[in-house]
């Protein structure tokens, strides 16, 4: 399960992608860098505000917290089938507490076993490969923590069934594998309700990417510091 993805530093701030995409990429520049974002780190989401009619960038938490310690981050994925009907999602989901997060490539695990017959976890990163920003769809809550002096804005990543690719490549020995939903440029507005449309209307943006030839290779290692 995705866990890790990246983006250009550049497309932090940027809220007015128009469709398609590829029309108003932001350009790379020469100093610009590779992000990685990660579980309980702090994501760029973009929401639509509908009072001042206009999209922005609000920072959340990757995961909603436990309730039993809100540092730790669960869940982190919501499933795409239960969105509008599982107590922990539903009422954000249906209230239009929706988000994109802009990505690059995107990580997933494979399951293997080390030669000494213990599990071991091979990352793979899934690069679409053309340098496009693309959104993976989130859904987000305020929860008030007695220890923090603010509210928190958590999120969590909205999944669906792993595409016949990446579930032949990397999940072959998983029983239920998923990845990351990925929205179509045309259905941000939707997804983030800009766009008005019905509750299944928004549902039906959810889809497992298929058809695709996207580079998949394992995750190269980080070099070992000196």
């Amino acid at each position: 399960m995705c866990g890790k993805f990246t983006a250009m530093a550049s497309w932090r701030e940027v809220v007015a992608f128009s469709q398609p995409l590829t029309a108003s990429t932001p350009s790379k520049g020469s100093n610009d860098e590779v992000v990685t974002y990660g579980v309980a780190r702090p994501l760029p989401v973009i929401v639509w505000d509908a009072e001042a009619r206009q999209r922005r960038v609000v920072p959340m938490r990757w995961g909603f917290p436990h309730p039993k310690d809100w540092r730790r981050p669960q869940p982190i994925h919501a499933r795409w089938e239960g969105i509008d009907t599982t107590k922990a999602f539903a009422q954000a989901f249906n209230d239009g507490q929706r988000g994109i997060v802009v990505f690059q490539t995107f990580n997933e695990g494979e399951e293997a076993l080390t030669s000494g017959g213990k599990p071991k976890t091979i990352q793979w990163t899934i690069d679409p490969g053309d340098g496009q920003p693309r959104g993976f769809p989130f859904i987000w809550r305020r929860f008030e923590v007695a220890d923090l002096p603010q509210p928190m804005l958590a999120c969590v990543m909205v999944t669906v069934p792993a595409s016949e690719m990446i579930r032949r490549t990397i999940m072959a020995n998983q029983d239920d594998p998923r990845m990351p939903a990925i929205l179509d440029d045309a259905d941000w507005a939707k997804w983030l309700g800009e766009e008005v449309a019905s509750i299944n209307e928004v549902k039906a943006t959810l889809k497992t990417q298929e058809g695709v030839t996207w580079k998949m290779a394992p995750e190269a290692k980080a070099p070992k510091k000196p």
